[in-house]
């Protein structure tokens, strides 16, 4: 929204570059340690609470190695925008916004792996306070960097990457001195180093089945550049695509809920107590969409004034709404059916799913739409948009038909099988 008010040019670089930066690096990383929903959320349902804290060390490590190459790819982005055949304006806008995004990578990796220890635990208070103080000083600080210092789109950059590193010491902070976590709280030992691979075997898949999902609404961004007047197309279809992340933020927090309450009851051994989480939660989801939904669009003309004053801008924003807020409710039902499919740990079956929706049904037919037919980005975004449909009833019509008995007999031996090979290692 800072940049929008730059001009054109600054919200398209800073469009691509955001995109870019989601697909290479955040939907990565985030992808990676939602694996945690899964060993965590067992291990605290079944009171191995030291594992929590092993668990999470291992996460940080392989996310902080998997940050230095990425970190190479964005330094360079620019010039690799350039020879692509991105406008070379926007290439070099972007290139240098997502640079000054580095730190924030590094601050991401770590951020993640403590809030999904801390979810896995029901601990949502601190990280509610944590980010709302994150976000009470990021919005003063995005402000004065992107509209008073000169810094311009550098700017956001730049505070992007202080306010996720603020974050990053907030929950260290509680973690290290809450009586709450006393339980939890580990030292860092060998052990974390050892057992890598275990973490590893949930996190890709995992990563996998949140990437193809992100990266398709991401590749509508970059094929945007691509149209006939790029600068207008992909600023439109990043606006709608922000304002899509934005209100997903409530449905993956439920997905989160879920994914932490499947998890424990399944760690525990109570199907019923799973079962009735799926229940409760996808009832609170489908009010919460229908509710999201039509209030994007009764906001509808006024949209577009948050992100610029330009008016064909804001008239395109205008007629892309009804279909962003069909794509509201697909993305609130599938998110939280994704988290119960990362509670169960079934990420390799969610990673099918995504596959087959956006990559053979969506993307195909978001091409087809915006270049063969010329329907420019409302094309793409009806085509990306069959794919989340297709995405949720798949995912819909697996978890209705689970046996949540068998889930708890394979969660509580999977938990039992790593305490075994772990003895026998020590």
């Amino acid at each position: 929204m800072m940049v929008g008010h730059l001009g054109e040019l600054a919200l398209s670089g800073s469009a691509i570059a955001t995109s870019l930066s989601s697909v290479t690096g955040f939907s990565l990383l985030l992808g990676m340690a939602s694996g945690l929903e899964t060993l965590c959320g067992r291990a605290y349902g079944a009171k191995r609470y030291k594992k929590l804290g092993i668990h999470t060390y291992r996460a940080i490590l392989s996310l902080i190695i998997v940050c230095l190459p990425i970190s190479l790819l964005w330094i360079y982005m620019g010039k690799l925008l350039s020879l692509i055949g991105q406008d070379p304006l926007i290439s070099q806008e972007a290139g240098k916004y997502i640079a000054w995004m580095v730190p924030a990578l590094f601050a991401y990796g770590t951020a993640q792996p403590l809030m999904k220890f801390l979810q896995s635990q029901s601990l949502t208070l601190p990280m509610l306070l944590s980010s709302f103080t994150t976000l009470c000083i990021h919005i003063p600080l995005c402000w004065a960097m992107v509209l008073k210092t000169g810094l311009g789109n550098v700017g956001a950059a730049l505070s992007i990457s202080i306010s996720y590193w603020i974050n990053v010491l907030i929950l260290l902070m509680y973690i290290k001195y809450s009586d709450s976590c006393k339980a939890t709280r580990t030292a860092l030992s060998m052990e974390a180093f050892k057992g890598i691979n275990e973490f590893l075997r949930l996190a890709v898949p995992s990563a996998v089945m949140m990437c193809l999902e992100w990266w398709s609404f991401e590749l509508l961004v970059l094929l945007s550049g691509l149209l006939p007047n790029p600068r207008l197309e992909t600023s439109v279809l990043s606006i709608c695509l922000t304002s899509i992340v934005v209100l997903y933020t409530i449905p993956y927090g439920l997905g989160c809920a879920a994914s932490t309450r499947v998890s424990n009851e399944l760690g525990a051994g109570k199907p019923n107590g799973a079962r009735l989480a799926f229940l409760v939660v996808i009832s609170i989801t489908i009010v919460e969409a229908l509710v999201a939904s039509l209030a994007l669009f009764g906001l509808r003309r006024v949209i577009g004034y948050a992100y610029s004053n330009e008016d064909e801008l804001v008239r395109y924003v205008r007629e892309m709404i009804p279909l962003v807020s069909i794509s509201v409710i697909m993305d609130a039902c599938q998110g939280v059916l994704s988290g119960i499919a990362r509670g169960c740990g079934w990420q390799h079956i969610g990673a099918y799913v995504n596959l087959g929706a956006f990559y053979l049904v969506g993307i195909p037919t978001a091409v087809l739409l915006g270049f063969l037919f010329h329907n420019g980005g409302k094309g793409l975004w009806i085509g990306i948009l069959s794919g989340s449909v297709i995405q949720t009833l798949l995912l819909g019509v697996i978890t209705i038909s689970t046996n949540w008995q068998h889930q708890a007999v394979l969660a509580r031996n999977r938990v039992d099988e790593r305490l075994s090979l772990e003895s026998c290692v020590e």
